[in-house]
């Protein structure tokens, strides 16, 4: 019988992971339990999932406020810290600012507008052309933000970032000043000590400052690579890719994540015969379109993944060949044309009129965004996803 089901994508369930379980065996068990429980079975290239979080906690991977305002603190100084265009987010950045703000004397604090990096607005565009302003080359201090455009808050959370960032600076003990740019060189009019918090900018900030000027440059991802007072850390990303935890404690990025995927690879095939891919994954990359926000505020979508997931998808665009190739075709004649088309297809399509309108991405992007969605970020309790399908075509 032809088969009619083409990718599928199941949460799967799994129990609470505390620091110190073995992620991958949990992971084992929970698919095989779930294959079980729901009537599936695993095939060769299917894609098992797990999400960054969980791996980080079975790794413990945390760090303290103090113990981020000690490596602040070691790095910068007595000097005023810029911190350079951090997202507007309570979970993603929030804790490690009262690090920051905890280990530093005075903050001058530069946000990006109307928007963060990643999409969330402090104030919609239409607003900023409206008051006349350009936000390729106005610096505008906080005063002027507020008389320009008073208080607003976001669309989804319902914060005013400016002072919600500025309270809770001040509440470390830290003196404040705000201002709001898109040129990180704009921060060099008020300190020479520059923390990029910017994700997927920060080389350019980086090299930017540098060359104009600046004493001492780092970036999120070079606070907390290293233990500090016995905490976690994350060698390849600091405190990027974190999440707050408690009030005074995030989880970082997992970190030694390879062997990770590997093993649950390998311990798959052993007790199914079947060759899965496996990945860990963490923010999806897509765009909201009423919040306007990427999602992608993790430095990379998955930070490991076994060898099968690596490249990009090889596509022919069907619409396209009904349309041109086999347009005096239809039915069951149109139907074995194009899957002998496919069946034949190129190995690299890359540049190929054949291959427009599919999706240029890689495939951990493309399928840990699909993971990402499943899961979701909230109550649903699968923190491993199982995709199937994925690899299949029109032929199969």
């Amino acid at each position: 019988m032809e088969r009619l089901v083409g990718t599928v994508s199941r949460g799967i369930r799994a129990p609470i992971i505390r620091e110190g379980d073995d992620i991958a065996q949990i992971v084992v068990d929970s698919v095989l339990a779930a294959s079980e429980s729901a009537g599936f079975q695993l095939h060769d290239q299917d894609v098992v999932a797990v999400t960054e979080a969980v791996v980080a906690r079975a790794q413990g991977n945390y760090a303290t406020v103090d113990q981020i305002a000690a490596d602040v603190r070691a790095k910068f100084g007595d000097h005023t810290v810029g911190v350079v265009f951090p997202i507007l987010s309570r979970n993603r950045f929030a804790i490690c600012l009262k690090g920051i703000a905890t280990g530093a004397k005075k903050i001058v604090l530069m946000l990006s507008y109307p928007s963060d990096e990643v999409g969330n607005h402090l104030i919609d565009i239409d607003l900023v052309d409206e008051k006349g302003v350009d936000p390729y080359k106005d610096v505008l201090s906080e005063a002027k933000y507020r008389e320009l455009f008073g208080y607003h808050k976001h669309v989804f959370t319902g914060v005013d970032y400016i002072e919600y960032y500025k309270d809770l600076i001040t509440g470390c003990g830290c003196e404040v000043e705000v201002v709001l740019a898109n040129d990180c060189r704009a921060i060099l009019d008020y300190t020479k000590h520059v923390l990029c918090c910017d994700i997927h900018t920060r080389e350019r900030s980086k090299r930017l400052l540098k060359k104009a000027g600046a004493e001492l440059v780092l970036g999120l991802d070079e606070i907390m690579t290293a233990s500090v007072d016995g905490s976690g850390c994350n060698e390849n990303y600091g405190l990027l890719g974190s999440n707050k935890a408690t009030e005074d404690k995030v989880k970082l990025f997992p970190r030694n994540c390879q062997p990770v995927v590997d093993r649950i690879q390998k311990a798959l095939e052993e007790k199914t015969g079947k060759h899965v891919e496996v990945m860990v994954y963490g923010d999806g990359a897509f765009k909201d379109p009423v919040g306007k926000i990427w999602e992608l505020a993790d430095p990379v979508v998955s930070p490991a993944y076994t060898a099968g997931l690596e490249g990009q998808p090889n596509e022919v665009k069907l619409k396209y060949l009904a349309d041109n190739d086999f347009a005096h075709l239809s039915g069951d004649a149109l139907k074995e044309a194009i899957s002998d088309y496919i069946r034949h297809k190129d190995a690299d399509l890359k540049g190929k009129m054949v291959s427009q309108g599919t999706t240029p991405r890689r495939l951990t992007d493309l399928i840990g965004s699909l993971c990402d969605l499943t899961s979701g970020s909230g109550d649903k309790g699968t923190p491993i996803i199982l995709v199937q399908g994925y690899f299949d075509n029109y032929t199969k």
